[in-house]
């Protein structure tokens, strides 16, 4: 009875139930789980598991989380992509191809090229874009030469006229 009071979940109700209304009304297995609106089988497990524990209630699931399909430790992938990492802070590229076939080489099997993006990920690595104009580019020799170069295809003027050396 003392179960039925303190029950803070569905499943603790049940079994409070599925022990004390054979008991207390006499009811059958099947009366019991119409009442409770499981099946039989289910009102028997749940019996079952009050009885085998004592009556006692059962603690939460401690659940132990966790990595527990890795192929390394964190440790090692550390170490792993420390060389990469440190030609690509010296104006290398990172090229996930070539660490995917370092990667298989070191775990001695062939491995998902997303295995090798989900350990970039991990460890704060992201694509970067490239810049869109050239570090050493004189900006005005190219505006200069778009003023002056000759058009190559012919432009339409307001007035539906072409324009330029073909019009």
């Amino acid at each position: 009875m003392e179960l039925l009071s303190s029950a803070r979940t569905a499943k603790e109700l049940r079994q409070a139930q599925a022990v004390v209304l054979p008991l207390k009304f006499n009811l059958s297995i099947e009366q019991t789980a119409a009442m409770i609106g499981i099946s039989k089988r289910w009102t028997t497990q749940l019996k079952g598991e009050f009885i085998r524990s004592g009556g006692a209630k059962k603690s939460k699931k401690v659940s132990h989380g966790g990595r527990r399909r890795q192929n390394m430790s964190y440790e090692e992938e550390v170490t792993f992509l420390a060389p990469f990492f440190e030609k690509a802070s010296q104006g290398g590229i990172l090229i996930v191809g070539g660490i995917k076939e370092e990667l298989d080489r070191r775990l001695g099997r062939n491995t998902a090229l997303a295995s090798t993006y989900n350990l970039l990920h991990r460890h704060g690595w992201r694509k970067l874009a490239p810049d869109t104009h050239h570090p050493k580019a004189d900006h005005g020799a190219q505006e200069e030469w778009k003023k002056n170069s000759p058009d190559s295809l012919p432009k339409l003027t307001g007035d539906g006229k072409k324009k330029g050396r073909f019009g």
